[in-house]
């Protein structure tokens, strides 16, 4: 028998081994999803004392919790095709286009460290400079006695740099969006939003108690039935969409849904954690992109820990908007405030990033070379328009994962997103481009791209 034939033979064995540990997988994760039901269906029903004794060890046990034991299926199943863990892995300093993990060296392309700025000895001053002066925590709510001028500094910036009157920022991103909607919204109100977006947007609705709607991915026609046939049933109604799709790496049509947010009488919030200091000549976001002023959208909301190179979030708006989230939304008004030296750090890494455009424009450049360069050799991108994110799809997790181990051993460090992050054929690795990356390191992660996709 040829070589090329034995080797042939040992692709399709592998392809079937996965296939079937894939199956494998999901019988027993449907089975643990419906165990404490299962097992509750069957116990017995006494009064008295007696009766806690039949209760079911899956409802009092943490060990036997569903997602637990979801957790658990799919760690055997990866040891089971001798796949590492990838997450968590402890980097030894800075995560920036290069990064030292357990004390070797990798291209990095798993840290959203855009423009550079996280490590930046200007950033690092601000922010020791601000723990010399106040501390490392404020150690209260802002609205009793955490307030430091650091924080309203940091906000009327940003403030500035949307073209709106006022700004809040928050200690977490994701509690920005579920403390927001969830505050903002009620029953009587529908909250509209588009397929691929981010946990946070729904967590938030269901917060709220508002009905919840989805429109196709990027179909502003969709979105526009939608209006046009329920809009008169609902009290308020707000659409949410995300500057660029942390996970495909495009972005909304911004124009299209200021028209329809206007002419159906809507709120429109822009969720700008990925498109912040990515796009816009100067880095200010979606709305340069499109031209577009910052009063004509409803609410911004945008984090710090991607292109600030810090941690929170904050939105952005009229004066309104933001009186009213800064006295009465839970998730602000009952945390302690954002710690000096991180609010600090982020309003260096602004004011840096407003001082050298040059830092976005190059950021820009890498993720369309990355984008070109992907395309040429074969690698599925789905609908990503180059702007720090791309991803390459893989169609499943198992090749995911193996796709990430493969690059890892040859010192490329990306991670995999598999099920259920995305749907089990969308599973990928993403790649998140920073402005430090060289011409080079785009270059030649994409030859071992291509050419460890071709070895699955």
């Amino acid at each position: 028998m040829s070589e090329s034939r034995r080797k042939g033979l040992h692709g399709i064995s592998n392809q079937l081994k996965d296939q079937l540990i894939q199956r494998m997988m999901e019988r027993r994760l449907r089975r643990a999803a419906a165990g404490p039901e299962a097992a509750w269906a069957e116990a017995a029903v006494e009064d008295g004392e007696d009766a806690a004794q039949n209760i079911p060890e899956a409802h009092w046990r943490l060990a036997l919790h569903p997602g637990y034991q979801q957790l658990r299926i799919m760690r055997e199943g990866a040891a089971s095709l001798r796949l590492a863990n990838p997450y968590f892995r402890p980097h030894d300093g800075v995560a920036g286009a290069r990064t030292s993990i357990e004390g070797r060296e990798y291209v990095n392309f798993s840290s959203y460290n855009y423009l550079g700025l996280c490590g930046d000895a200007r950033v690092n001053a601000a922010a020791k400079e601000a723990i010399d002066r106040y501390g490392t925590s404020v150690s209260a709510s802002r609205l009793v006695s955490g307030e430091r001028p650091v924080h309203r500094a940091l906000e009327a910036r940003l403030a500035e740099a949307y073209g709106v009157e006022d700004c809040l920022a928050f200690v977490s991103g994701h509690a920005t969006n579920v403390s927001t909607i969830g505050y903002l919204l009620g029953p009587k109100d529908l909250v509209l939003h588009d397929a691929l977006i981010h946990n946070s947007i729904t967590q938030g609705i269901t917060l709220s108690g508002a009905q919840r709607g989805v429109f196709p991915h990027n179909n502003m026609d969709a979105l526009e039935e939608i209006l046009r046939r329920e809009r008169r049933r609902f009290e308020r109604v707000l659409i949410v969409v995300e500057g660029v799709y942390s996970m495909d790496g495009d972005f909304a049509d911004l124009p299209r849904l200021v028209e329809l947010k206007r002419r159906y009488r809507a709120l429109l919030m822009v969720d700008e954690a990925h498109s912040f200091g990515v796009m816009g000549r100067r880095g200010l976001g979606i709305r340069e992109h499109f031209g577009i002023e910052g009063c004509q959208v409803d609410i911004w909301m945008g984090t710090l820990s991607k292109a600030l190179a810090a941690c929170g979030g904050f939105v952005a708006g009229e004066r309104a908007l933001i009186e009213n989230l800064k006295f009465a939304a839970p998730g602000f008004v009952y945390s302690v405030g954002m710690p000096p030296p991180v609010a600090a750090a982020a309003l260096a890494a602004l004011e840096c990033m407003l001082a050298e455009p040059e830092r976005v424009q190059r950021l820009q450049e890498r993720g369309r070379e990355f984008l070109r360069l992907a395309r040429e050799a074969g690698v599925g991108t789905g609908t990503s328009e180059g702007y720090a994110i791309v991803p390459a799809i893989t169609g499943s997790s198992i090749r995911a994962a193996r796709l990430s181990q493969a690059l890892h051993q040859r010192g490329i460090n990306v991670q995999p997103i598999v099920y259920p992050a995305v749907q089990e054929n969308s599973a990928r690795l993403r790649f998140f481009v920073s402005s430090q990356h060289s011409s080079e390191q785009i270059r030649s992660t994409v030859a071992v791209l291509s050419e460890e996709l071709e070895a699955l």
